[in-house]
């Protein structure tokens, strides 16, 4: 018999309310948020070792792997976090002033500004990799490499059922 979850108890409530609803649903979303908010929690505690928040760390990891130079203009760093223009200026800000990341004038475009990892921002982004993707290792260990798999395409086809489909990065 497999193991009961919180949203099984949430289900069963649901259950006596004498409500005709789409357990199924009700559940499975339950989970993916529940889940989605100890995801967060985790990756959020591992970057805080770091001297990082998540938001600092996914501008540092799309410079990276931007490739060389690692520098982008602000509105591919702006598409790949899917924020507002004010957010990334405060990223940016804060990475600045941390001696992470420099803006510098865009050669093509004098409206435009390009950010670029410092070496001191590509030494911290690389030395924080490999702890991450132990830490997402562990995030995911219940699973089997098969299982993994299975949970990555459906995953994908409800991103792509839902519009999430364009690419992230553009050079320059």
């Amino acid at each position: 018999m497999q193991e009961r979850d919180t949203i099984d108890g949430i289900v069963e409530q649901w259950t006596g309310t004498g409500l005709d609803l789409d357990l199924d649903v009700i559940a499975l979303v339950g989970r993916m948020r529940r889940l989605g908010v100890r995801v967060e929690n985790a990756l959020r505690e591992y970057f805080t070792s770091c001297g990082l928040d998540s938001s600092e760390f996914d501008v540092l990891a799309t410079l990276r792997r931007s490739g060389e130079p690692y520098e982008l203009n602000a509105r591919a760093l702006l598409k790949a976090a899917m924020v507002t223009s004010g957010a990334i200026t405060n990223r940016v800000d804060r990475l600045s002033a941390k001696g992470l990341v420099e803006r510098r004038p865009c050669p093509d475009d004098r409206r435009a500004v390009l950010v670029r990892l410092t070496p001191a921002g590509k030494d911290l982004i690389d030395s924080v990799l490999d702890g991450h993707v132990r830490n997402e290792q562990r995030i995911l260990a219940a699973l089997d490499a098969g299982e993994r798999a299975q949970l990555d395409g459906l995953l994908r086809k409800l991103l792509v059922a839902h519009g999430d489909t364009e690419p992230v990065l553009g050079r320059r």
